[in-house]
């Protein structure tokens, strides 16, 4: 028996973190890969890059993903409509972050139903910082 388990323990997880990230503008793109880094809470990340609506949609009804990043900034079809689309037609929709076109966006944010916003210009600790709170471990109650 290895020690973890005679702890009472679980071990730690290995599975990668599997990100969707959509922008149109691959300098966005690789703004928030750089930012985020390649772990996220010991987790490797598994990026999936799209640039249309219809690759985000063809991904998520296909694929399982433990994020989406979404840019409200894409040109023809924004992050915001998307977002607020996959939230009503996928029943085990994965949480959503939006990129917003700036700090008074945030409502835009609530109607298409994300579950957290960061603005442009993207600060990377900003960006990092929202990626790393949908992978933190659940607090433990005392």
């Amino acid at each position: 028996m290895s020690d973890v388990a005679k702890r009472g323990e679980s071990a730690p997880t290995t599975t990668k973190a599997r990100i969707l990230l959509y922008s149109d503008d691959r300098n966005v793109r690789e703004k928030v890969r750089f930012a985020v880094g390649s772990t996220t809470h010991g987790r490797e990340i598994e990026w999936l890059e799209t640039a249309t609506h219809d690759a985000v949609i063809s991904a998520v009804d296909s694929s399982r993903f433990d994020l989406l990043i979404l840019d409200g900034e894409a040109a023809k079809s924004g992050g915001m409509g998307i977002c607020r689309q996959i939230k009503h037609e996928i029943y085990h929709c994965p949480p959503i972050m939006l990129l917003v076109g700036r700090p008074g966006d945030a409502w835009l944010a609530t109607w298409s139903e994300a579950d957290a916003a960061v603005a442009h210009p993207l600060d990377p600790f900003a960006v990092r910082d929202t990626v790393d709170s949908f992978f933190a471990p659940a607090a433990h109650a005392s």
